[in-house]
């Protein structure tokens, strides 16, 4: 047997003919850019996530970048303001700190969820510390009420990075992850739960205010063609790409859920004390990835590619190793560090056959 990483032919073929309908109703009307579409995907989105207000932008990058610039219009956010993030994150949300002009402090997560740890936070806050960029990496939710009580206590905005967790929720579902900050950033990129058939994002608020100027901040800080108010981007989500996530979204809710039933198997059925499995979560996780980790990472993977079954790395260089970013080189982050060099992302998609799960387990039980 052999199952890639990520189908996502197999999974785009799922959602026809939904898919090729949209696009031909978006061909058909002739409006490409910020028309009916985007704007009934802001509405289900923002509905959805449980925010007043959702803003389709360019990219997961540009949502976040957005959100900064925003912030820094209102007279939130200066330049030279600091922003606590997880050392353990993707790239993109150094960058978008960066882009914004602000200085990322790189906190270290917790050693079991590979979240955002208070406890760093705490150690890493300054007098220039102005906000708190909280990643709910691989699907699970980063500690929203720890997070936002810090945040509530020194008086910091608190921005989530929900790339990785479209519809994870805490108890109520009429909240999903999003909705927990005063703004979150989005990606729309093909291999999320909610992925495009190429880039998108989006952002979510309840603040009118923010959400008034990032719509203005992503079309050339315009909100009245050829009449600019502030000096803004180029960053619109298609309309073809809005149609797309507006057929997805509809059965959202559900690929998660099979998702969760995936994932309890994995946590359920291999057994093998050479993998450390994700800790079980209290938290709706939506399990956007699977990460196990193990010593010699190496020898796993080629052990997997011999028997049929694709593994990525996420991620296997940590943002203060990266050579675009020297300034971080100093940094002294052995829990971050550990966690780069032992993880491993093993398949886990709706569209997986219980023959296929059943498949993985076997495998994975039998490494030596």
């Amino acid at each position: 047997m052999k199952i890639p990483f990520l189908d996502l032919q197999r999974i785009t073929e799922s959602y026809q003919p939904e898919l090729q309908q949209s696009a031909q109703r978006v061909i058909k009307k002739g409006w490409f850019v910020l028309g009916e579409e985007v704007e009934k995907f802001e509405t289900e989105f923002a509905h959805y996530c449980g925010t007043t207000a959702a803003i389709g932008v360019a990219n997961g990058l540009e949502a976040l970048r957005l959100i900064f610039e925003g912030y820094k219009l209102l007279g939130k956010l200066a330049v030279g303001d600091e922003v606590l993030v997880p050392a353990n994150t993707y790239i993109a949300g150094v960058l978008a700190i960066q882009h914004a002009g602000l200085v990322p402090v790189l906190c270290e997560p917790e050693p079991d969820t590979y979240n955002l740890d208070v406890r760093s936070l705490e150690r890493n806050i300054s007098s220039r510390t102005k906000a708190v960029l909280a990643v709910h990496l691989y699907g699970r939710l980063a500690n929203i009420e720890e997070i936002a009580s810090f945040c509530e206590q020194h008086d910091l905005i608190f921005v989530e990075d929900a790339a990785q967790a479209h519809g994870a929720f805490v108890n109520d579902s009429s909240l999903r992850a999003g909705s927990y900050g005063h703004a979150a950033g989005f990606s729309f990129y093909p291999g999320k739960n909610l992925g495009a058939l190429g880039d998108a994002g989006a952002v979510t608020t309840s603040d009118l205010e923010l959400g008034t100027v990032i719509r203005k901040l992503r079309n050339y800080g315009s909100e009245q063609k050829y009449s600019c108010e502030i000096n803004g981007f180029n960053s619109r989500l298609d309309e073809i790409q809005a149609a797309f996530l507006r057929v997805k979204l509809r059965r959202l809710d559900a690929d998660n859920q099979r998702r969760r039933v995936i994932a309890d198997r994995y946590l359920n059925e291999i057994c093998n004390p050479q993998l450390i499995l994700p800790l079980r979560s209290s938290t709706n996780n939506v399990w956007h990835l699977f990460v196990i980790r193990v010593e010699n990472r190496e020898h796993f993977i080629n052990y997997l590619k011999v028997n049929g079954v694709g593994t990525l790395i996420h991620y296997p260089i940590a943002p203060h190793q990266q050579k675009a970013m020297p300034e971080f080189a100093h940094c002294n982050l052995p829990i971050t560090e550990r966690i780069h060099r032992e993880v491993v992302s093993i398949p886990l998609h709706q569209l997986l056959s219980n023959e296929e799960v059943t498949y993985i387990i076997e495998t994975l039980n039998r490494y030596e």
